[in-house]
């Protein structure tokens, strides 16, 4: 039996939404693997919306449902409607929708709150001891809900090549573990089933990216 994996997305386009190319490479790799993928995404409107050319806020108004249906090609679920039970692993992938939408990290960083919905469903599949793949940003996730958790989002040494260094200093702080890591490598938290790559938050190759992303696919699945 094909192995059944929740994505779970936050909007369209790295600004406001999932980064596109990240949630691509999720479900290629998980089709490569023979596995089934079932998209979900909260019904609630984005925190804001972002003119990807100029890089700045409009005053547009969009929903994180109707906006990630457009990677799904429509075949997408309220995320209220995810049951674990049916499940065998959860896989997030990053940008800044994971930081304005999932939850409140682009605001407050360490400080965040996590939606409701996307906290019940980490915890589920925790609890469950299902695996959970998180890639760029979303770790921070983790890093907020499991305390005493292994990830990384690349190094921890602010540079060129990572510019968002920053980001392992805050979830050090919330008292997990990162694990410096180059783009295509991924760490296994084996104790709490969770799988992590930097993705993005290297300046890299767009197929180094894709690589490390496979790479997590393919442990989320082995765990599973």
């Amino acid at each position: 039996m094909a192995k059944r994996v929740a994505v779970v997305l936050a909007g369209c386009g790295v600004f406001d939404g999932s980064e596109v190319h990240e949630a691509s490479a999720v479900l290629v790799h998980l089709s490569r693997e023979g596995a089934q993928a079932e998209v979900y995404a909260p019904n609630i409107p984005q925190m804001h919306v972002v003119d990807h050319v100029k890089g700045q806020p409009t005053p547009e108004q969009r929903n994180v449902l109707v906006e990630s249906a457009r990677i799904a090609r429509g075949n997408i679920k309220d995320l209220a409607k995810l049951d674990v039970k049916g499940l065998d692993a959860l896989i997030i992938p990053g940008g800044f929708g994971v930081a304005k939408n999932l939850s409140t990290w682009a605001t407050q960083g360490k400080n965040c709150s996590i939606s409701q919905e996307v906290e019940g469903v980490l915890r589920a599949f925790h609890a469950a001891h299902k695996p959970i793949g998180l890639c760029c940003i979303s770790p921070v996730l983790a890093a907020k809900l499991f305390p005493g958790c292994e990830v990384t989002v690349g190094h921890d040494t602010e540079c060129e090549q990572w510019p968002y260094a920053k980001t392992a200093e805050a979830m050090k702080e919330l008292g997990c573990r990162h694990v410096n890591s180059q783009v295509t490598e991924v760490h296994v938290d084996t104790r709490n089933r969770l799988v992590t790559t930097s993705a993005f938050m290297c300046n890299a190759p767009i197929h180094h990216i894709h690589d490390g992303i496979g790479n997590m696919v393919r442990e989320v699945l082995r765990l599973a």
